[in-house]
């Protein structure tokens, strides 16, 4: 048992595949002698998955006592501060690390990925509550720039999933090879006529690679209808696999030759695994990832209208593209593990 407390904040327990892998990274991270405390969306799932204490992060009793209770606040990872998807996120977040630092926690921001902040008093909260922040670490160099503005130290390395230790997918290599990845997700952008067109691609990128498609809810909520619209269009050729484990959704990647992504750590998963990827972006951070790894890909908005070019762009990529190099992928990991050193240094005893 450890002698320092931290309570760990983020999108956590609400069934979003990359959110539980930056809490499985994040513990897999912390420094032995600090016992998490974890504020999810089903405290009961989260306690059984990683075996530590959870509290519900929307009960103001349970999440002050455990504040109570707690050395430190670690701000755990993501896009928790923007106010594009959510006005309220950023206020339930920002007012969390409000009342930790007024109650004179530690408060660590770990792992942000900031923005885009619209409003001005979402962007002055944000910018109150990292400058009460002890340490903080970003993942793009949009959210570095943004607190170097706001000449707020900071740290900037890879998104730490990349460091996260992946698990062998029980039957996966009993499925037919070669296989492609598929990890769409629900978004005002993704059109009834783009998931067409998008769908009408698959099957003819199926057709001519001879592919096993792997179709990959990273939340069922957002995720899994769409996979269920797409299935009957590649019958016997596809398959929805919902896997809730974090890193047994990265090892999925190690038996896979291309990902074709909508979800940002569907394509650091898939990257940090050795296949080739293709972006279909949706926010900003998609397209940094594109920009920081030379990825190939489009923004949903200029999705082209042929999904005759679409399948034939990504038969290309799937025959020529280059995954990165084994150095390369080394590289990132390596960086990523700065996450866990700005944790050890902070978090002392």
């Amino acid at each position: 048992m450890g002698t320092m407390r931290a309570l760990l904040s983020g999108y956590y327990g609400k069934g979003n595949g990359g959110d539980e892998a930056l809490l499985a990274t994040l513990l897999q991270m912390l420094p032995s002698h600090v016992t998490p405390v974890v504020l999810s969306g089903n405290p009961e799932e989260t306690s059984d998955r990683y075996h530590v204490e959870a509290h519900n992060r929307m009960a103001i009793l349970p999440v002050v006592q455990a504040l109570r209770s707690c050395d430190a606040l670690i701000w755990g990872g993501g896009s928790l501060i923007q106010d594009v998807t959510s006005t309220l996120s950023p206020f339930y977040y920002g007012g969390l690390m409000a009342l930790a630092q007024t109650m004179g926690l530690k408060t660590i921001a770990w792992a942000q990925g900031i923005g885009p902040l619209l409003r001005p008093p979402t962007r002055w909260l944000a910018r109150q509550n990292f400058a009460g922040c002890q340490a903080i670490s970003v993942r793009d160099r949009v959210s570095a720039a943004l607190l170097s503005e706001w000449h707020i130290p900071h740290i900037l390395a890879p998104d730490p999933v990349w460091a996260l230790q992946s698990q062998p997918v029980p039957g996966l290599w009993d499925l037919p090879a070669p296989r492609v990845a598929v990890t769409l997700r629900s978004h005002p952008q993704l059109t009834e006529t783009r998931l067409a067109n998008l769908t009408r691609a698959l099957v003819d990128f199926q057709t001519a690679t001879q592919a096993f498609i792997l179709l990959l809810p990273f939340q069922k909520s957002e995720d899994l209808a769409i996979a269920q619209a797409i299935h009957p269009h590649l019958p016997d050729v596809s398959k929805i696999l919902c896997l809730e484990d974090p890193q047994i959704l990265k090892g999925v990647f190690r038996g896979v030759e291309m990902a074709i992504g909508m979800r940002l750590h569907s394509l650091i998963m898939a990257a940090a695994e050795g296949c080739r990827c293709f972006a279909l972006s949706y926010d900003p951070k998609i397209n940094r990832l594109m920009e920081e790894l030379g990825m190939p890909g489009w923004d949903l908005a200029n999705l082209p209208d042929d999904a005759n070019l679409i399948g034939k762009t990504w038969i290309e990529h799937y025959a020529n593209g280059d995954p990165l190099s084994s150095e390369q992928i080394q590289s990132l990991v390596d960086r990523a593990l700065i996450h866990r050193e700005l944790l050890s240094q902070s978090l002392i005893q």
